[in-house]
């Protein structure tokens, strides 16, 4: 049996190659719609995808099951399990199999069981593997969002993202009851999960690529907890919020994905095109690192840097309805690899590219270059203290609530944009974060939005706490931080 993992940093993404060398057949499990790297892989090791499948109807990055098996002409295995609401639109007509639970099908002479796990959905499925030649029984179980490295999925998202009102309780006791499942698992199966640390779709993730359900009986909270009222207020309490593009994944992914043959190239523009697109107010994201934006940028344009976070930013800040430009370095890969981030999630209305070029020809145009101020803790403090600054945690809800600056509200970097009306305008906004990344994002939006009296609090959260400096816990008693 041939076994290879795929996994891609953006996404915090894992999909899986499993081929048969005897007779040359594979499965692809979970691919995302860049499907390059299966087929180069397949090839490389004389395979032939012929079975192409996912767990669920994934909300965090668009499928390429259609594509895979649009390229390949491989069989499409789907799921068919969790009711009228939960079946893939274009499963009658691209001719695919409904898999429900306890199905199996073979890819050569490997063996692939169908397991309904929902929870995370109602129509999840897990895929218990056996390599038959081999006659030990099961080798491992592709868990998809099931049950990850050190946690298991999130049942809110339905809820939370997708709009479906009242499921999260209900989804949480459907989880547990698949994780009684799991727990009746042979100790020594593999697990090889759809995400790790990073990923949206759970709050614990670990970074360790695998491991064996007889391990995450011992160390996975979600796994080793077996009263079903302490789980459901364990998994649904501080749950990160989900990325407000994930509501247009469910709804892509369930209708089907568009088969688009390649990943689209980016179009290059002359450096003198920034100024009539931000004049007809086209939406330019500079992918810079957030300190050389800092420095100097273009007025207009927001800031999300090309990096492990780049799709997730995007995903928050950009709309689908509309195009967008992309501003990156000078480097070609650079384009390449922005423009195969936004794809990967949808977002596939890029326009055009601009280089650093065009900032420069901005600049020795006599135009001015916008600048984000930095502050120490310490200089924040101080400005508290004389009433000179309002101060905005743009963390998490979880984050805030774990420990705050004092008499700081909360605004997440996604839905900035919803409060604007409540910001000042007489005196500096200091955004801060956990380390000031996510902060300097949101800078670059409320500059975006004219609001241009922004202060960046350098090191965030987590140097206040270093200084020494006041914070609120839950139990809303002030504390001095330890040095």
């Amino acid at each position: 049996m041939f076994f290879q993992r795929f996994y891609d940093t953006g996404l915090a993404q894992a999909s899986y190659l499993i081929g048969c060398q005897r007779t040359g057949e594979a499965v692809v499990v979970d691919p995302n719609r860049d499907v390059q790297p299966y087929l180069d892989a397949a090839a490389r090791e004389k395979l032939r995808i012929t079975h192409v499948t996912e767990t669920h109807i994934h909300a965090d990055f668009v499928s390429g099951a259609r594509e895979l098996a649009a390229r390949t002409g491989a069989r499409l295995l789907l799921s068919g399990e969790g009711g009228d609401d939960w079946q893939y639109a274009f499963a009658a007509s691209d001719g695919a199999t409904l898999l429900r639970d306890g199905d199996a099908f073979m890819v050569g002479n490997v063996r692939l069981e169908a397991m309904h796990t929902p929870g995370h959905t109602p129509e999840h499925l897990s895929f218990v593997v056996t390599d038959t030649p081999a006659g030990a029984g099961p080798w491992g179980i592709l868990t998809g969002d099931f049950v990850f490295v050190g946690d298991v999925g999130r049942p809110d998202l339905l809820e939370k993202a997708a709009g479906h009102a009242g499921t999260m309780e209900a989804g949480a006791r459907t989880l547990f009851r698949s994780l009684q499942r799991f727990r009746a698992l042979p100790d020594h199966l593999q697990v090889w999960p759809g995400h790790g640390a990073g990923s949206a779709c759970g709050k614990a993730l670990g970074a360790i690529p695998s491991s064996t359900v007889g391990y995450e009986k011992i160390g996975n909270w979600g796994v080793a907890t077996t009263d079903e009222s302490e789980f459901v207020r364990m998994v649904l309490d501080g749950q990160p919020e989900p990325p407000r593009y994930f509501a247009q994944m469910k709804r892509i992914n369930r209708d089907g994905p568009r088969v688009l043959g390649a990943l689209p190239d980016a179009v290059r523009l002359p450096a003198d095109a920034l100024g009539a697109l931000l004049r007809r107010g086209e939406i330019v994201v500079d992918t810079r690192p957030n300190a050389l934006y800092a420095q100097g940028h273009v007025p207009g344009t927001i800031n999300i840097p090309l990096g492990g976070s780049f799709t997730t930013w995007a995903g928050w800040l950009l709309p689908y309805d509309r195009d967008a430009y992309l501003l990156v370095d000078d480097a070609t890969q650079s384009a390449a690899a922005a423009t195969r981030a936004l794809a990967l999630i949808g977002l596939d209305r890029v326009a055009g590219v601009l280089g650093a070029d065009a900032i420069a020809q901005w600049a020795a145009s006599g135009q001015p270059l916008g600048t984000i101020t930095q502050r120490t803790p310490a200089e924040v403090a101080a400005m508290v203290e004389r009433g000179e600054a309002t101060v905005i945690d743009v963390r998490g809800r979880a984050e805030w609530e774990a420990g705050h600056l004092p008499d700081v509200p909360n605004i997440p970097v996604g839905f900035l944009t919803e409060h604007l009306d409540a910001l000042p305008t007489d005196r500096p906004v200091v955004l801060h974060c956990q380390g000031g990344s996510r902060s300097a994002i949101a800078a670059s939006v409320l500059h975006a939005r004219g609001l241009t009296n922004v202060v960046n609090m350098s090191g965030g959260y987590g140097a206040w706490r270093q200084a020494g400096l006041p914070v609120v816990h839950e139990d809303a008693e002030l504390a001095p931080a330890p040095a």
